[in-house]
């Protein structure tokens, strides 16, 4: 890589978990490019795989050749500005990522499950729209695009032809996910995902060298958006900018948090379990009113 390669900024976090927000805030900085979620980049080593699961093993020197190449060729584009990127499925990809990057540093974003679950659920009942296909399309290697292509027709075809309540997957894909979707509701399956994504994100990012990660719960860094979006700066040794402080006082919503409320207490019966010992792991608790819903009440 030429010396002129600045090493870039990796956010972490699981879909919907308030990644885009944060993302929106570095792209105000001067010194940073944001690239938004080049997934098929990424998947490079095996765009066949049918989860999102890599690990430093499927780093070799040609997958990682490419990938650099394509960053160093992105930050070129953009005047040699600093790249932050984000890419959900990267959770499940952390030693991957660290091994064609390992002068990266990470931010990882956590978000209350409950909340999760029903922005995901939503996010579900959505094929991807033909604009942001295209730009995928757009960043997917030629002798790679039937994987992709394949997936996009499937998508559309569920939900605009069959009337399928939900597109066939959406998110992270973890190991067996495939397997779940036979037995169980959507939402348990995206239940699933934010607890395997989470855990193994958890082992993964304990084995990084020291001072590389910055953690951070979505609802804290909205209850002190100027001081904690000042400590994430700082972990990349940026700055904060009047224009990043102006858009920290008019974009952070709080009211978003209680969304989740929609979800039937059928729903959340059914979840709970899967979630309750991962959300401890975070400092999550049950709130008081769905109490009598954990296993066992």
């Amino acid at each position: 890589m030429p010396a002129a390669f600045k090493p870039p900024i990796f956010l972490l976090g699981n879909v919907r978990s308030g990644t885009t927000m944060i993302q929106s805030l570095f792209g105000l900085h001067a010194d940073v490019e944001t690239w938004f979620e080049p997934r098929t980049v990424w998947t490079y080593a095996d765009p066949a795989r049918r989860h999102d699961r890599f690990d430093a093993k499927d780093a070799t020197p040609h997958v990682a050749a490419y990938i650099r190449g394509r960053f160093e060729k992105y930050q070129t584009a953009h005047d040699g500005r600093r790249i932050m990127e984000k890419t959900p499925s990267n959770m499940l990809r952390i030693p991957y990522v660290h091994a064609i990057f390992p002068e990266a540093r990470f931010l990882y974003l956590i978000r209350e499950p409950l909340a999760n679950l029903s922005s995901s659920e939503l996010m579900w009942r959505l094929p991807i729209h033909r604009n942001k296909a295209w730009r995928r399309i757009k960043e997917t290697p030629k002798t790679q695009l039937h994987h992709y292509v394949g997936r996009f027709v499937i998508d559309q075809t569920r939900v605009r032809v069959l009337r399928r309540r939900h597109v066939s997957i959406w998110g992270v894909r973890y190991p067996g996910i495939y397997d779940d979707l036979k037995t169980m509701l959507a939402e348990e399956v995206i239940a699933h995902q934010w607890v395997k994504v989470s855990a193994q994100a958890r082992t993964d990012l304990a084995d990084l060298p020291a001072g590389s990660v910055l953690s951070m719960r979505y609802e804290d860094f909205v209850a002190d958006p100027d001081n904690s979006f000042s400590t994430i700066l700082e972990h990349f040794d940026l700055e904060i900018s009047p224009a990043i402080a102006e858009a920290l006082r008019r974009q952070i919503d709080t009211g978003r948090q209680q969304k989740w409320r929609r979800l039937d207490d059928s729903v959340i019966r059914k979840c709970l379990p899967i979630l309750e010992s991962e959300m401890a792991q975070h400092g999550y608790t049950i709130p008081k009113e769905y109490s009598h819903l954990r296993p066992g009440a």
